[in-house]
């Protein structure tokens, strides 16, 4: 099926045919119910489009934009909501608190222009969108009662790389570049920008910038923030265009001011982007530890070492166990090197010798490969068990909530010397919320980057919730789990933005000095506060 036949889901994660069908949710349900010792859970039939009762959009574009515009049910539907397990879980009962009441998708610069100039003058509140993909709340319209009426505007029209300058390996790119759109585009090329978060198939470059995006990799080049060479993004008082240079000591970066601003200062509309060579040698490794701890101890090593694996994903025994087939027990260390240039295998052979000396196993032996594609096989074994259970999860996610499971997950990082007391504090938090709501919960842990500093611990709960009462459960297990992080040492989002749901724990972390600086820009570039209210700079109405 083309991608123009295929459509994405209005209330849950990508495709609709990729979805669990009725049957495999079903098995699912067995599996879980068996795996944890429930009497059964009931699933609910998915829902339907045809069942909303969406309000009537309350405003109308200017004839000008109004062949930009959609008010269709599918559209303003799918734009209510990010991707968020509190998202999925409203979406999943047909209720959409607050939809857009227009979509608009501009093609060019010109018709974003265009739009900030009608909602500013029309109070009208403004949200970007770029693939949907937000656990935070970022691209959900809810933006108070004090606008005239609410904008979704999605970029994805805006998807061409525009430039490609290879000497420099440099790429300028629209930011409504979906991540398959950018990379089928550099391929002819040679070159990669390299940055493949889960959420790559439905992202997009501009979300990525707005929300300091972490990519797959654990080291180096992970943070989209390092990629960037130059940035443009339209603001409601003019545009912001910065000089594209390898380096700049020039006071402070005008891109810092819009990487992470999540639509509140303004829309990005293109970026010059640092790309590299498309990696043709490659090794990989399963590295089994005795637990986390230890594992834990040789991820320090290596991220100490200069090493600089692409991958070292360690996971926990209950993650191994339930992401990648693991069933001894055993913290597994996803470890992996690549190269456009040269086959990484001393790298790895010292890295395989460096876990060796804190206790790790690699059973399965080393995976060599020599090939242009980013996507050839050798990922054998735990590690490729695991990779496809990491791209299946956001599927497998939304079955769950059909049943009334509770499955949430939590990132953050932290120095190395703290970690130890953060995974109590957190881990012991959610089981104390769990305990008392749900009767029991699982909670695992992985770390997704690694620094010479500390690590990136990513944490995901299990837990059997009650239908109708998922969101009260997920509300205190989310307070537990970012008051813990907070608490200990840990920010309160890594890789994930802060959104709405973020918002009360990004105002403690951030310096007070700081909020008003943001609040100041945000009044000078944004004067009738439309652009995605409530977001970085809390509500003025």
């Amino acid at each position: 099926m083309s991608t123009e036949q295929r459509q994405r889901s209005w209330w849950g994660w990508g495709w609709e045919d990729e979805a669990l069908t009725d049957e495999q949710t079903a098995k699912l349900a067995t599996s879980i119910a068996a795996r944890f010792g429930l009497d059964g859970l009931e699933v609910r039939p998915a829902p339907r489009l045809a069942d909303l009762d969406l309000p009537r959009p309350r405003i109308e574009p200017p004839a000008a934009l109004a062949h930009l515009c959609s008010i269709t049910d599918r559209d303003r539907a799918g734009h209510s909501l990010g991707k968020a397990y509190r998202d999925v879980v409203q979406a999943s009962y047909g209720q959409l608190p607050h939809p857009p009441d227009v979509v608009v998708h501009p093609r060019d610069e010109a018709d974003v222009v265009a739009v900030l100039e009608w909602c500013s003058d029309a109070d009208i509140a403004v949200v970007p969108y770029g693939g949907g993909s937000s656990v935070v709340g970022g691209v959900e319209p809810d933006v108070g009662e004090g606008f005239a009426g609410a904008v979704s505007l999605d970029l994805t029209r805006m998807d061409r790389v525009l430039e490609v300058e290879r000497t420099s390996r440099s790429a300028r790119i629209q930011a409504g570049a979906l991540g398959p759109v950018l990379e089928d585009q550099l391929r002819p090329h040679g070159l990669t920008l390299r940055h493949f978060p889960q959420s790559f198939e439905f992202s997009t470059l501009g979300g990525w910038l707005a929300t300091r995006s972490g990519g797959h990799y654990a080291t180096v080049l992970t943070h989209i923030d390092d990629m960037v060479a130059s940035m443009r993004t339209v603001t409601p008082t003019g545009i912001s265009e910065s000089r594209r240079l390898p380096g700049s000591g020039a006071g402070p970066s005008p891109d810092r001011l819009f990487l992470g601003s999540e639509g509140s200062l303004g829309v990005i509309t293109e970026a010059w982007m640092r790309l590299q060579d498309r990696p043709r040698f490659k090794a990989s490794a399963g590295v089994h530890f005795a637990n986390l701890a230890t594992g834990a101890e040789a991820v320090r090593a290596l991220s100490q070492s200069g090493l600089a694996p692409s991958n070292c994903r360690l996971l926990d025994g209950g993650e191994a166990a339930l992401s990648a087939g693991v069933e001894d027990g055993s913290a597994l260390l996803v470890l992996g090197f690549e190269s456009a240039d040269h086959p990484p295998s001393a790298a790895m052979e010292r890295a395989v010798e460096l876990c060796g000396d804190h206790g790790g196993r690699v059973p399965a032996g080393v995976t060599h490969t020599d090939t242009a594609s980013t996507d050839a096989a050798g990922r054998e074994g735990a590690v490729g068990a695991w990779r496809n259970s990491f791209l299946r999860a956001p599927y497998t996610r939304d079955a769950l909530v059909r049943m009334s499971m509770i499955v949430e997950t939590f990132e953050t990082a932290c120095p190395w010397d703290r970690f130890g007391d953060l995974h109590t504090a957190v881990t012991d938090a959610v089981h104390e919320v769990t305990a008392r709501r749900c009767g029991f919960g699982v909670v695992t842990c992985r770390f997704t980057h690694v620094y010479p500093d500390g690590p990136a611990p990513y944490f995901t709960v299990y837990a059997p919730g009650r239908p109708g009462d998922e969101m009260a459960i997920w509300d205190e297990i989310k307070a537990a789990a970012s008051e813990a992080l907070l608490s200990n040492s840990g920010t309160i989002t890594h890789h994930h933005a802060v959104g709405r749901h973020h918002m009360p724990w990004y105002e403690q972390q951030r310096p007070d000095v700081v909020g008003r600086a943001i609040a100041a820009a945000k009044s000078a570039l944004d004067p009738a506060g439309v652009c995605n209210p409530g977001v970085i700079v809390g509500r003025s109405r």
